[in-house]
């Protein structure tokens, strides 16, 4: 299993990172990709994957709560950040607006610059979609059929939403704890869809899956997710491993 989308480095861990990660290799998962938030994140990461190389992969992008009046410092760094070395994955952007609206054509503009250097870069993007979906698709229109590929991340859309999504091309449903939920109504969409187009996510340390909802989450609950789908699919766990682990090292050439 691989989780693609784990905030392990955040001070959630502080006190049993280690352990934490030893917890997630007993139960199968063989890779742990890290999104970026901001600068504020960017060392913390680096320094865990440097501890876990080849385990721990990082990505780099602006998310879209930490575009404010700076967000043009916050994308320069970034832009000497992919010239300096190479990356997994330009993550995780998007649009955000269950929070704030109030930078939401500046969010479209760090998205769209985004986009672009990981289509200059050859790198997949890791999309975060929160009560934003018309304004995503909308800002991914101009880049169909230029190559674009990535995950749009915490999928918990619609079945209309999902066809949109993989009918645009290169692009994967990032799946996590949230399909455990009863009333969420996700596993139902999720059935729907052609496993080649899921990625398992945790999104530590948040979303954390059923039995273990309202406690921190962490990647070792990458396999409480798997055995939710293989339960949705009704195919083994071992399909839900295989076919996920290929997907997610295609889209991040691991």
């Amino acid at each position: 299993m691989i989780d693609t989308h784990s905030h392990i480095y955040s001070e959630d861990f502080d006190t049993d990172r280690s352990e934490s990660i030893q917890r997630a290799k007993e139960v199968g998962v063989e890779h742990i990709i890290l999104p970026n938030c901001d600068s504020g994140t960017l060392p913390h990461m680096l320094a865990l994957e440097a501890e876990y190389p080849g385990y721990c992969h990082a990505a780099i992008g602006l998310h879209p709560t930490s575009v404010k009046e700076n967000y043009r410092e916050e994308l320069a760094m970034l832009k000497s950040e992919l010239e300096r070395r190479k990356w997994i994955a330009v993550g995780e952007i998007g649009i955000d607006l269950y929070w704030d609206k109030t930078f939401l054509e500046e969010q479209i503009i760090a998205f769209q610059q985004q986009i672009e250097w990981a289509l200059a870069y050859n790198l997949p993007v890791i999309i975060h979609v929160r009560d934003s979906f018309r304004e995503t698709m909308e800002a991914l229109t101009q880049y169909k059929n230029l190559g674009l590929k990535g995950v749009f991340h915490s999928f918990t859309g619609s079945l209309e939403n999902a066809h949109e999504i993989i009918d645009f091309g290169g692009f994967l449903l990032g799946i996590n704890g949230i399909v455990t939920f009863k009333n969420s109504g996700l596993a139902e969409v999720v059935r729907q869809i052609d496993l080649k187009y899921i990625l398992l996510e945790t999104d530590s340390p948040y979303l954390t899956p059923v039995p273990h909802r309202g406690k921190r989450n962490e990647t070792a609950y990458t396999l409480l997710i798997a055995n939710k789908l293989a339960e949705t699919y009704n195919c083994s766990l071992q399909q839900i491993d295989d076919q996920t682990t290929r997907n997610a090292k295609s889209l991040f050439a691991i």
